[in-house]
């Protein structure tokens, strides 16, 4: 049987206008309905890794009981569980229903983000922040595959465009809403906004969403796969920032750093070895797909931390802008980034993907570059250049370099091979925000670090303003850099082959 033919037969029954159109009509109404659906969800997902972002140096001060620590880990924590859960859904999804887990996903999330606004200390912040980050997983997980599950070979650069690019519009643009909510309703709201758009969002995904996809149940669960993954990733989170924060003896770091780099290893083995895996390297011999991965995965290395430094930059010395003047300033970064996203997506389509993905890593890294230039008394005009750039060329990397993979990837394993690269994008991203603390607390005395991250120094704790911007510059500096290596990668993946129908399988049965 045909996928089209698929797609007629699971058209919901019934009367109506549904039910007189003919197939093909109601999936060019169904393909616009998924990706509005899910442009939601992952907008809203990503917002809340940036939207508390602008409202940590607040949650710091009024939240009982939180430490530097705690602070740092209510983003890394959201980061991590996102990044380590999203393989394992992408795998559910292909067995037991993509859009019932997205649907999920919404609900999880959901419930998550109201539990975040009850949160009482710093602590229990953190696990809340975690429970909206499996929410976050589900979506994330399972919106690239249903949406190239809806939309045919040749529109599937700009439906990605769209969706894909609302990921990192919603990461910025939620330091914007984010400064609004924490500075004229206090910092819970920005948990609290999600609560009426979830509830919607879930009814609507049950109602409207349907399920296209040849489920595979014959796919089990690598519960070694996972242990290892998750326990290595921690372990070199938790050594990173306890490391940069002087919490433990360097030999704990050190140790801590050594075992979870060895429980990776041992992850790759581990899954060329079980029978059903959860992070298919089988995947990786198609060459497209595997240049793009590391590609993206080294674009959201160099990229994961700027709105980090950039939110410290502008709201700690000597600015001290509020919440929502500091939201404001980066407005140029989405706003290219929006334009771009859907632009190169569309392009990507007709002329192929590679020549964009190369252009804007290659933009954004101009604009780190020019970042190196700002220092106390850099005005918002001269900031503007160096945002756009950043933005834009995340716009025109991540729609054709996302359709490249997805393209690249048999049908009924769409969840997982979507699922590898958000993994590579939430760890990536990750350990950005991880090394960028590192690399900081080379530079600054752990105590003004501190002051910085907790607002104190909004009371006067003095900071060496020379200091800070040198660590500023140096994270930029390696974020360019990073770029730079990113575009390597992508120039050698190849043309990406222009097909009619879905994709080979890879050589030796993935």
């Amino acid at each position: 049987m045909t996928q089209r033919a698929r797609e007629a037969l699971s058209a919901p029954a019934g009367g109506g206008d549904d039910a007189r159109r003919s197939p093909a009509r109601r999936h060019v109404a169904y393909k616009w309905i998924a990706l509005s659906n899910t442009t939601v969800g992952t907008l809203m997902a990503a917002l809340d890794t940036n939207i508390v972002l602008i409202a940590l140096p607040t949650i710091g001060r009024q939240l009982a009981g939180t430490s530097v620590f705690d602070l740092l880990w209510i983003l890394i924590g959201y980061s991590l569980v996102t990044a380590v859960v999203i393989l394992n859904f992408g795998r559910l999804g292909d067995m037991f229903g993509r859009v019932k887990l997205y649907t999920l996903g919404f609900a999880v999330f959901t419930v998550g983000s109201a539990l975040c606004g009850l949160s009482q200390t710093g602590l229990e912040l953190v696990g809340f922040r975690m429970v909206q980050a499996l929410g976050a997983g589900f979506l994330f997980a399972n919106a690239a595959a249903i949406l190239t599950d809806a939309f045919p070979p040749g529109e599937r650069g700009k439906a990605l465009g769209v969706n894909q690019i609302s990921i990192v519009v919603g990461s910025v643009s939620g330091l914007v809403l984010g400064g609004y909510l924490t500075q004229f309703l206090g910092w819970r709201a920005i948990f609290y906004v999600n609560v009426p758009i979830g509830i919607f969002a879930t009814l609507w995904s049950r109602a409207r969403l349907r399920e296209l996809a040849v489920r595979d149940p014959g796919q089990g669960i690598d519960w070694m796969g996972n242990l290892t993954f998750a326990s290595g990733l921690t372990l070199i989170l938790l050594a990173v920032t306890l490391g940069a924060l002087q919490a433990q003896p360097g030999a704990d770091t050190l140790g801590e750093l050594f075992l979870g780099v060895a429980l990776l290893g041992l992850f790759a083995y581990v899954e060329t070895r079980v029978p059903n895996p959860m992070f298919d390297f089988g995947l990786f011999r198609i060459r497209i797909f595997s240049a793009a991965n590391l590609a993206m995965f080294l674009n959201a290395l160099a990229r994961g931390a700027f709105s980090f430094v950039m939110v410290f930059f502008l709201q700690g010395p000597p600015r001290f802008l509020d919440p929502l003047t500091a939201g404001l300033f980066l407005i140029p970064v989405s706003a290219s980034l929006a334009a771009m996203g859907p632009v190169s997506g569309v392009l990507s389509d007709r002329y192929g993907s590679r020549p964009f993905a190369i252009l804007g890593l290659l933009v954004s890294a101009a604009g780190f570059f020019l970042l190196l230039s700002i220092g106390p008394g850099t005005t918002f005009s001269q900031l503007v250049l160096p945002l756009v750039l950043v933005g834009a060329g995340m716009g025109l990397f991540a729609s054709p370099n996302r359709a490249a993979v997805m393209n690249s990837v048999p049908p009924n394993r769409r969840g997982v091979g979507a699922g590898i690269g958000t993994t590579l994008v939430n760890s990536g991203a990750t350990l950005s925000l991880g090394f960028a603390i590192l690399v900081m607390s080379g530079v600054i005395p752990v105590s003004e670090l501190g002051a910085i991250f907790l607002g104190t120094t909004v009371s006067g704790v003095a900071v060496n303003i020379s200091r800070f911007m040198d660590a500023i510059h140096l994270v930029f500096l390696i974020s360019g850099l990073l770029l730079l290596v990113s575009v390597v990668p992508a120039a050698l993946r190849g043309p990406e082959e222009r097909r009619l129908g879905p994709p080979p399988a890879p050589a030796g049965g993935a």
